[in-house]
């Protein structure tokens, strides 16, 4: 019966991912069945993580993270867990081996949300690093099964691919940062006067990211390509929308893509993928 505890922990995972996330999980959706389950498996673990630093305000979020993380480990060694989202978790962990340095990372990138409020530039990579660069790492552990090569090949861009989609977080949650986290991500910007020109610089970074991360997707193993293209593309096009706004608009709202649009890009993403265009 110890596979329906599995079954049971994994689809937790799923249904965590489903419900804070419908971009992600429609393009997890679309990787090879073989994929799809360790990367929800690692979604729910990273979404709980940041639930706890960036809503359990009622609650001792230092504790609370700092007990997640011990049971993280603990899942980990002993290869079990009554958490089903740390168990769902472990189990990826060690089927693919993933690195316990990337966990680390993202801890720590956990921990400084707790009391960290503005960053330098070095902080400001390092943060990027721990809270996504790893988690575009740790899926690729997944998307290579096993071939370390092409790991260490892909490295770079998965990297540049996991920045990219956090920045562009940054960029359409600022309102809620601001406002309610007193969180400024983006070294030596004030939020309450951000310039054109500043807003232009942010933009070309993740410009520069989201290239060089396209040219990793190309060359990811057919299992994955297609649907970490569609989430490239999901991504592409609300920094593309965010572009356009002025910096006083992101101040106000959150910009979104709705579901029609997402639609539009699922569909057009398929056709290019039929004619081997991507």
């Amino acid at each position: 019966m110890m596979q329906l505890f599995h079954e049971v922990s994994q689809q937790s995972s799923r249904i965590t991912t489903e419900r804070y996330s419908t971009s992600f999980s429609s393009a997890i959706k679309l990787l090879h069945q073989d994929l799809r389950t360790p990367i929800f498996n690692i979604y729910g673990f990273v979404r709980f993580a940041d639930e706890i630093v960036d809503t359990f305000h009622d609650y001792n979020k230092p504790d609370l993270l700092a007990r997640f993380k011990v049971e993280t480990y603990k899942a980990i060694a002993e290869g079990i867990s009554l958490n089903p989202i740390l168990h769902s978790f472990q189990l990826t962990v060690n089927q693919y081996h993933i690195s316990h340095d990337l966990i680390e990372a993202f801890f720590h990138s956990m921990e400084l949300d707790l009391g960290k409020r503005a960053y330098d530039e070095a902080g400001y990579n390092e943060y990027i690093y721990g809270s996504a660069e790893v988690v575009g790492l740790m899926c690729l552990y997944v998307f290579c099964e096993g071939d370390t090569a092409l790991y260490e090949q892909l490295k770079p861009s998965a990297k540049s691919l996991g920045a990219a989609f956090q920045k562009v977080n940054f960029l359409r949650d600022v309102k809620n940062d601001v406002e309610n986290l007193d969180r400024m991500y983006f070294p030596n910007c004030d939020f309450g006067n951000l310039t054109e020109r500043q807003k232009q610089e942010i933009e070309a970074d993740i410009q520069k990211d989201f290239d060089h991360a396209y040219e990793g997707i190309l060359q990811l193993p057919m299992k994955a390509r297609f649907g970490v293209y569609v989430a490239y593309k999901y991504y592409l096009s609300l920094f593309k929308k965010i572009k356009k706004v002025q910096p006083q608009r992101i101040l106000e709202e959150r910009i979104r893509i709705p579901n029609y649009g997402k639609a539009f890009i699922l569909a057009k993403a398929g056709l290019r993928s039929q004619f081997n265009i991507l």
